[in-house]
């Protein structure tokens, strides 16, 4: 695949994990991995998980649970097969995807937010043709 791809870059003091979220949660394969990055692939679209340097890293601190960022500038929305599913996934990962009652629709997909292990905001979508076979499985 090209690099010639939408993609985007997500800085974090906790490569490993923020990079294992995305991967389990968004269904997302690993399509490189470096000493200070991680860059994943879905349907064309990179996410690159970006250690954040040593001298800047220092005064960063991540809460347990993180302190939810819902004022960043941006938001991922990535597609997933269920939201379901990665709501079951993301607890033990160290993030969130809120529950049933805080999905909405839009233009034909369950839509739900949620917060990976740093507190980053994010939004995953269920297409259409998965919502009603999902809610059959309660």
């Amino acid at each position: 695949m090209s690099n010639q791809n939408a993609a985007a870059v997500l800085y974090t003091i906790n490569l490993r994990s923020i990079a294992r979220f995305y991967e389990q949660i968004a269904g997302m394969r690993v399509h490189r991995a470096e000493g200070d990055h991680v860059v994943l692939e879905k349907d064309g679209f990179r996410l690159i998980v970006h250690q954040i340097p040593e001298e800047y890293a220092a005064n960063v601190r991540i809460e347990r649970p993180p302190k939810i960022r819902e004022s960043g500038a941006i938001k991922l929305s990535l597609p997933v097969a269920s939201i379901s599913n990665a709501r079951q996934a993301a607890a033990p990962l160290g993030g969130c995807v809120y529950d049933a009652d805080h999905e909405w629709e839009y233009e034909g997909s369950s839509v739900c937010d949620g917060w990976d292990p740093d507190g980053n905001v994010f939004q995953i979508f269920q297409p259409a043709s998965n919502v009603q076979e999902d809610r059959g499985r309660g």
